[in-house]
Parts: C-alpha cells; sequence; structure tokens
C-alpha cells in the first residue's frame, strides 16, 4: 500500500489526463453523420462521472416548443430528480438554461428558499450538492448537465468546472454540426427525434426490468450492452425490444436474438 497521497494523487492525476483525451477521442468519433444522441449524451454523463468529483449526472434538453425534457441519467435516482426540476419547473437545470451560465451549489440544504420543492427533494435522496453547465454553442443554449455528488458537501475545482463544460462544448458541436442552415428548425427536428428516442429507451427498460427481475439501471445497463456489443445503436436495440422484434430474454443475455417476420 502506498501511503504517500502526493505520489497517489499524482498517479491519478496522470490516468485521468489520459482518460480525458481517450473521452475526447470517442466523442470526436461519435460525430458521424448518422451518429445517435442519445447514445452521445449518455457518454457524456458518465464520461463525466468516471472523471470528475461527482456521483450522479443527468442531462435535459429542449423540444421543439422550447420545453426541457430529461434526456440522459447516470441512475434512476437522478432521473427522478431531473423529472421533478421539470414538474416543478425550479432548480439549477432550469436557471443554468435560462441564463446561459454555470450553476454551483455546494450544499443543497441552504437552498430551500431558492429551491423550495428541489433542494429538500434532492437532499432526500443523498444529493448534498449541484453543478450544472449549459449545453451551449455561443449565444445558443439547447439545454443543461447536472452533475450531483453525495456524502459530505464539497466543491467541484476549477479544473472540473472546465473539463464538466468542455466535455458539454463538444457535445453542443456534434448535435448542432452541419446545421447552419435553417439550423434552429433542423436542431429541433433533431433533438426531438432524440426525446423520442429515450421515450422508446425507457419503454425497452421497462419491457428488460419486468422479464428480468431487474431494477431500471440494471435493464439499462444490459440494453446498452447489448448495442455495444452488436455495434447497433441504442435506441434501435430498444425499438426493436419494445415492438417485439427483438427477444428481450437475448438482450438480457446478450446474445443474437432477432425475431424473423415470418
Amino acid at each position: 500500500m502506498n501511503d504517500n497521497p502526493a505520489e497517489e494523487g499524482g498517479k491519478w492525476q496522470g490516468r485521468r489526463s489520459a482518460l480525458l483525451s481517450e473521452r475526447f477521442v470517442a466523442l470526436a468519433d461519435s460525430l458521424v453523420a448518422d451518429y445517435d444522441v442519445v447514445e452521445l449524451l449518455e457518454g457524456l454523463v458518465h464520461s463525466c462521472v468516471d472523471l470528475l468529483d461527482v456521483d450522479q449526472g443527468g442531462i435535459l434538453l429542449t423540444d421543439q416548443r422550447g420545453h426541457l425534457q430529461l434526456v440522459a441519467a447516470s441512475s434512476e435516482a437522478t432521473r427522478l430528480v431531473e423529472l421533478l426540476q421539470l414538474q416543478s419547473e425550479e432548480g439549477p437545470c432550469l436557471e443554468c438554461v435560462s441564463t446561459g451560465t454555470p450553476i454551483s451549489v455546494p450544499d443543497l440544504s441552504t437552498q430551500q428558499e431558492r429551491w423550495p420543492t428541489f433542494s429538500p427533494a434532492a437532499t432526500s435522496v443523498g444529493f448534498s450538492a449541484v453543478h450544472a453547465v449549459p449545453l451551449r454553442l455561443r449565444e445558443e443554449t439547447i439545454g443543461g448537465l447536472n452533475l450531483f455528488t453525495t456524502g459530505a458537501q464539497r466543491s467541484l475545482d476549477d479544473d472540473d468546472l472546465r473539463i464538466a463544460q468542455a466535455l458539454a462544448d463538444v457535445a453542443t458541436i456534434g448535435i448542432l454540426q452541419q446545421r447552419s442552415i435553417s439550423r434552429s428548425s433542423l436542431v429541433a427536428e433533431q433533438l426531438q427525434r432524440a426525446l423520442n428516442s429515450r421515450i422508446v429507451v425507457e419503454q425497452a427498460k421497462g419491457v428488460l426490468a419486468e422479464r428480468g427481475s431487474l431494477d431500471m439501471q440494471s435493464a439499462f445497463e444490459r440494453l446498452r450492452g447489448y448495442a455495444r456489443a452488436h455495434h447497433q445503436k441504442l435506441s434501435d436495440v430498444a425499438a426493436n425490444v419494445v415492438e417485439e422484434r427483438l427477444a428481450a430474454d437475448a438482450v438480457l443475455q446478450g446474445v443474437e436474438g432477432e425475431r424473423s417476420d415470418d
């Protein structure tokens, strides 16, 4: 066991730099003409959880009507808290998207007057701090990335906040790429497709959870694992499960299992 904290810290920083480079390359590689927006944003959330001093994360995006919708979450607790933001129309992500600026709250328990519904609900499930960064390009903000911590209250340092914003910026550029002509309508259409895909993913999670007696997070991991193993889009696999073109048992077991049309 190494008892030198400085040495261990240096090793972690070195590993993190390498991992961060890999994640940026992975994000760049995903930005092809036919990439899956939901999978891109799920990857962004999990990259932040892996690389930064946070425990959970989620992403809200604007739909065609300009309303925020949940697109990605790292856990079921995060999903519920994000949905609560939307239902109560209050919370860090809504403020972040509205202003286009980051929101950082190291102690959620002090924010009950600011967010009377969101703050106590978030603390009740164990979240102690929250940081929100906008998904933006220049003056256009299309959503927000929420990062939550549990346990003792703590703030993200400036380096972590810059990394979170940089990852969010890369994802935003990917969503907005090749959309300069009639960009607003085309972006709205693409985001709506992403939101529709998310609904199908949630439906597929429900099918797998019931079939395999799993919680929703485990069901999603099986779904994502099958998509990656078979080099398919997450949304395509989810649609096949929901429409019974792909057997739920095949996804749960990670094997080929497409049903014929006969």
